[in-house]
């Protein structure tokens, strides 16, 4: 498409592009935006290497005066979107590009892969939140996902409300807190796992966590209690009837004495599974390979359009993938209690919002530097947890159901 845009001279014609999706995953509520801010700093960067350069020119995929273009390329038209952390439903405008046609479909792969991933990881994670009801989240899915993923996917979840992550990476890229527990590969090095116990306490102290399943549950319950006291700070279950070993644990440790001990539960757990452990005695999840791959859903459905060319709309006509044409802003109405009832996307320009409508998109970047007052993952995740208060009671179940507040396209 470059080379012959470029050829026949409509690569520099004015364009919009404009990011959405036509329909939530299956059964799916409401959508969480995220990976805006990684975007940004992606978009800001983006250059062509001369390795890169040199590869494309070796594989013929470009004729020169493609390649002499990407030499210098640099995106330095505006884009406006869904701030971090905000809800969108079918046909929410949650980003528009505006440049020349060359510069803008250059970006094609980076948005979408960057957006479908991370807003896939994060709707999945927003619903294991409600799930838990208050109690703490642990991300833990780097082993069961990309290694570039896996960072990715720990700042998603921590946006849409969990607590911490186990991957390091993620802390020292955006601030996630951190938190673990051994594996049970620690306790088997170990003669028996009284050994095993005793190390980690001695050097994390009594405070720590530890895994009793490695072999007989309520052995290594009371070997636990045994080695660190009745302070332990908390053991962790990965295996078996949570609900059942929850239950017969807490029991236990309340007649060793370790009343204030919690009790964290791992094991392929996703949103369905921790609604159902709402009445067991469990203080903390630990979630991996479900809200890594989007509980089910691993792509946001997001898709990246041609709208406008020279301020003319344009639009696909194809069957079920249909596209509206033209510039369009979003606003979303709400009762006056607060409660979410309709997304309002508007065809061009945004106009002042009516009586409990407030408008959702805000400037992103401006000849293609980020604007000065983009807010923080911290700011983003307040964000979320502000936006899904509005939804409708029905929005937040876990059942399968149509989007939590229609849209309505206007003209």
């Amino acid at each position: 498409m470059l080379d012959s845009a470029l050829r026949d001279g409509t690569a520099h014609r004015p364009c919009l592009f404009e990011v959405f999706a036509r329909r939530l995953p299956e059964g799916r509520r409401y959508g969480v935006v995220a990976g805006i801010g990684r975007l940004v700093e992606e978009i800001a960067r983006f250059r062509f290497d001369e390795q890169t350069l040199e590869f494309l020119r070796a594989a013929r995929v470009l004729d020169e005066a493609g390649l002499d273009y990407l030499a210098s390329y640099r995106f330095t038209g505006n884009i406006d979107g869904y701030p971090e952390g905000e809800l969108y439903f079918p046909y929410s405008p949650i980003l528009t590009l505006s440049g020349s046609f060359a510069d803008a479909v250059v970006l094609e792969t980076l948005v979408l892969s960057i957006l479908n991933h991370d807003s896939a990881v994060a709707s999945a994670a927003a619903r294991m939140v409600t799930a838990a009801a208050g109690r703490p989240i642990i991300e833990m899915g780097s082993r069961r996902t990309h290694e570039q993923a896996a960072v990715a996917a720990a700042r998603a979840a921590y946006l849409a409300g969990f607590e911490a992550t186990s991957n390091l990476r993620a802390s020292r890229l955006y601030g996630v807190p951190t938190t673990g527990t051994a594996a049970h590969a620690f306790t088997l090095l170990h003669d028996d796992e009284r050994a095993a116990f005793a190390s980690q306490v001695a050097t994390l102290g009594a405070n720590t966590t530890l895994l009793v399943d490695t072999y007989d549950i309520a052995r290594g319950i009371e070997l636990a209690v045994e080695v660190a006291g009745t302070q332990l700070g908390a053991i962790r279950i990965d295996s078996g009837d949570l609900g059942v070993t929850a239950r017969h644990a807490r029991e236990q440790l309340d007649a060793l004495g370790a009343r204030s001990t919690k009790i964290v539960v791992s094991g392929d757990l996703d949103e369905f599974a921790m609604a159902a452990l709402a009445a067991a005695p469990v203080d903390a999840y630990g979630a991996g390979t479900a809200v890594v791959t989007g509980s089910g859903a691993p792509t946001a459905n997001l898709v990246y359009k041609l709208v406008e060319v020279d301020g003319r709309p344009v639009a696909k006509r194809s069957e079920h993938k249909a596209s509206v044409g033209g510039r369009k802003t979003a606003r979303r109405a709400h009762k006056p209690t607060g409660t979410a009832i309709e997304e309002i996307v508007i065809s061009g320009p945004a106009a002042e919002p009516g009586e409990g409508e407030r408008l959702i998109q805000r400037p992103l970047l401006r000849g293609g530097e980020p604007v000065a007052d983009l807010p923080t993952l911290a700011d983003s995740r307040e964000h979320l947890r502000a936006a899904t208060v509005t939804l409708p009671w029905d929005g937040l179940k876990l059942s399968r159901g149509e989007p939590a507040i229609p849209t309505r396209l206007v003209p």
